[in-house]
């Protein structure tokens, strides 16, 4: 928030505290919400030429100034030339499917992607002639084998949802290249400050701003970063015409939480590894995942990719002798929390708890779920900024009273 041009070479958390449109005639330090549907134009010409061009503001469904200063700050983050807002992750997604996808188009998705995610691609958009294959998070050969001529975009999320599987942004970028194709991340759970896909050769950053950006679980938001080319091209008529469009308001907040994105992500990843060291001594979980660990498969991959850390998101596995046996532990162990809060987001200060196979991926097949190496007794913890030994000690209120 400057009224000069910022100096090159500023760092992420300096970019997350003051990248943003000018200030207004009055001098604001922090940045102005604008609730205002429509934008009062000095003249008929004017008013014709910004509707025309797009440029200026003229509603709010096409722009905002303060949806602006979200975009231009998490571009900064992301390395991007231009970002573009929407209503939610989903919302993103659907507007990067319909800026870039036709009938008869081909997409590489990775099966351990997130629910809705699959859902989208694979029925919605599957009855409008999108063809979809989905293929191994980790297995490169796969992703390779799966191209065909009319593939037009390869998409994936590093780490997963809920099993922290890491991908080979690089390697998929140099596949999707190779055939002509586009390369979208999705960068929720990592967030600019463990990794920067557009480094590493990714088109396509995309977000659900209802997590980490917000921080605090207040509101729904979303974002594409890509070339302005991009953003200018593909997706802006999209939003116009569609109308995922992110309010005012909703930018407003998570514009306001990027500030600590910094301090807050390496704070949970502190934490969560803590956590996730602590669970793989407890007898009662038969494994966890989480990329800060050297017996996660891809731990090697995610220290060079992440910028050392293992993110803010662990699972863990409880034994279970039938599906129906583990569901029960699981469900023992999430009631017997006091402390974490049962619910389905994360990126949240306050720990939350949840149950992807009845939950998040409770909409797939149980087929699906398999594939995507979801069992019933997965829990999936996303770590906040309580005191560490505080949710160890929830953990082991549920934990040590499982039945044998």
């Amino acid at each position: 928030m400057t009224d000069k041009t910022l100096p090159a070479g500023l760092r992420p958390e300096t970019l997350a505290v003051r990248t943003a449109i000018a200030r207004s005639q009055y001098g604001e330090n922090s940045e102005a919400l604008y609730l205002t549907t429509g934008f009062v134009q000095p003249d008929s010409a004017t008013s014709a030429e910004r509707f025309a061009t797009g440029e200026g503001y003229t509603y709010a469904r096409t722009s905002n100034p303060t949806v602006t200063s979200f975009e231009q700050r998490l571009a900064a983050l992301e390395g991007t030339e231009a970002a573009i807002g929407a209503a939610s992750g989903m919302g993103a997604i659907l507007m990067m499917i319909m800026g870039l996808l036709k009938a008869g188009d081909h997409v590489i998705l990775s099966r351990s992607m997130f629910g809705s995610t699959l859902n989208l691609f694979a029925k919605e958009f599957g009855k409008f002639g999108v063809e979809t294959t989905f293929v191994s998070q980790t297995d490169v050969d796969e992703w390779c084998a799966a191209v065909k001529p009319n593939t037009k975009l390869l998409f994936a999320e590093t780490p997963t949802n809920p099993l922290t599987e890491v991908c080979d942004i690089a390697a998929l970028a140099e596949i999707a290249h190779g055939a002509g194709a586009l390369l979208a991340v999705d960068n929720a759970f990592a967030t600019p400050i463990l990794q920067r896909p557009t480094e590493l050769g990714a088109d396509i950053v995309m977000h659900s701003g209802t997590k980490y950006l917000d921080g605090q679980g207040r509101v729904m938001a979303g974002a594409l970063c890509a070339s302005r080319q991009l953003v200018t091209e593909k997706f802006a008529p999209v939003v116009r015409t569609a109308g995922m469009v992110l309010s005012p308001f909703n930018a407003w907040v998570v514009l306001k939480g990027i500030e600590t994105l910094g301090v807050r992500v390496k704070a949970q990843c502190e934490n969560a590894l803590s956590l996730a060291r602590w669970l793989e001594a407890q007898p009662q979980v038969a494994r966890v995942y989480y990329p800060g660990l050297p017996s996660h498969p891809q731990h090697a991959l995610a220290m060079r990719q992440q910028n050392g850390l293992g993110g803010g998101v662990l699972s863990f596995q409880l034994a279970g002798d039938t599906p129906e046996s583990a569901r029960a532990k699981a469900f023992h162990v999430i009631d017997s929390c006091r402390l974490l809060s049962i619910a389905t987001n994360l990126g949240d200060t306050k720990t939350i708890i949840s149950h992807p196979a009845s939950t998040s991926h409770g909409r797939l097949s149980e087929e699906q779920r398999q594939a995507a190496g979801i069992t019933q007794g997965t829990i999936r913890v996303a770590v906040g900024l309580e005191h560490i030994e505080d949710v160890q000690d929830d953990l082991l209120r549920g934990l040590r009273t499982l039945a044998a």
